[in-house]
């Protein structure tokens, strides 16, 4: 009977426990109101967006991103630095060195020819041939080669000095020594003096013009440009730069404006701010074109309604030999030459265009370019070039 009662008694337990498992099971279950999630902010547009700084975080890394660049202001253009030129006096001088290197080789030549024992016919040709080849010119050649011959028959035996002597004689006679070279650059009162510069392409015209300036401003001139070339394009902006380095003004217009009306509003402009020179550069015309020929005539003219020209300064180049005389001869047909400008003497053995071309036009050489220098132009001295042609 106990027996019985035990296990009963177990099976309820079970019944229990099992009954207890089913309702823990099946029960239901709490459930949870999902997160509310906080309201997005509105996108500012592109351009209202604060300019991200600082440290951005995402999954892969952590990147600092730089502050934005502040924009850059534009440089204010920077003036250039005045140059200050030194004086043309004494530049032939200092020069000398540079000149007697290129024209040595014609004195030694001659001297060496005049110094023999004996002087015959073929000596004689020799002494013609190698004046021609320098550009001498055949007239002047042959006076200077008659007085030689006369002068050494009365001397008969010569001495090195003696040879030397006798030949910077006849050179200096020939070169017009006692010639006026006087370049007149100052102002007539209130009123300042005017200098044409002309000459065809190639010569180193415009840049003829910018070392004139130079070498006047740094004799205490007060000078003013006039770009008058305007039938080539960089001329204008060559000579600004010439006027830039020296604080020289530069009247100038359009390419292909008229170069009259250029001329004379540099000449009015100098006027007016009381310059002591006004040097116009003209168009590097082909002396063969006459139409151009007769519009250089019409600068000068218009010029001279409002001042006079003083100068007007031919631009040769010393290399071209006898096809600068015909250059010049067009020139002087045109307008009143008043003096010539040899360029590139230097690195040539021709120097006796100086002769030539004086002779041709009865004008002196005033002014000769002795390098790429901006202070290498220097007033012609005959005396000095005739010694640097024979050498100490």
């Amino acid at each position: 009977m106990d027996g019985y009662l035990g296990i009963i008694v177990i099976v309820l337990l079970v019944a229990l426990l099992a009954a207890g498992g089913m309702f823990l099971l099946f029960r239901p279950r709490e459930r949870h109101a999902p997160p509310v999630r906080p309201p997005e902010a509105p996108t500012l547009p592109e351009r209202e967006q604060a300019p991200t700084t600082g440290v951005v975080e995402d999954d892969a890394a952590t990147t600092t991103v730089p502050p934005p660049a502040k924009p850059v202001e534009p440089m204010a253009p920077v003036a250039p630095e005045i140059e200050i030129p030194p004086p043309s006096a004494g530049r032939m001088v200092r020069l000398r060195a540079r000149l007697a290197r290129s024209q040595s080789a014609l004195g030694k030549g001659l001297l060496e020819l005049l110094s023999r024992d004996r002087l015959d016919d073929d000596a004689w040709d020799e002494i013609e041939d190698m004046l021609i080849t320098a550009d001498v010119g055949v007239a002047p050649t042959r006076a200077m080669v008659e007085e030689l011959r006369t002068k050494v028959k009365v001397l008969g035996s010569r001495g090195d000095g003696e040879v030397r002597a006798l030949l910077r004689e006849q050179l200096l006679i020939q070169i017009g020594a006692d010639m006026d070279r006087t370049l007149h650059t100052a102002p007539h009162g209130e009123r300042p003096a005017v200098v044409l510069v002309v000459g065809v392409n190639g010569t180193g015209k415009t840049t003829t013009t910018g070392k004139l300036a130079r070498a006047l401003i740094g004799d205490g001139r007060k000078v003013l440009l006039g770009a008058a070339d305007t039938f080539r394009a960089a001329a204008a902006d060559q000579l600004q730069t010439w006027g830039e380095r020296v604080g020289a003004e530069v009247v100038r217009k359009d390419e292909g404006a008229d170069p009259a009306s250029v001329a004379f509003d540099a000449v009015s402009k100098g006027i007016e701010d009381k310059v002591d020179t006004v040097i116009v550069d003209t168009a590097g015309r082909l002396h063969t074109k006459t139409g151009l020929m007769d519009e250089l005539g019409k600068v000068k003219r218009v010029i001279e309604k409002k001042a006079t020209v003083d100068e007007v300064l031919l631009v040769l180049d010393a290399t071209t030999g006898q096809n600068g005389l015909r250059q010049a001869q067009v020139f002087a047909e045109v307008v009143n030459i008043t003096g010539i400008v040899l360029t590139k003497l230097d690195g040539t053995a021709k120097g006796g265009i100086v002769i030539s071309v004086q002779r041709e036009l009865g004008v002196p050489v005033k002014l000769v370019g002795l390098g790429e220098g901006p202070d290498d132009l220097a007033p012609f001295d005959a005396e000095v070039f005739i010694d640097a042609i024979l050498g100490d």
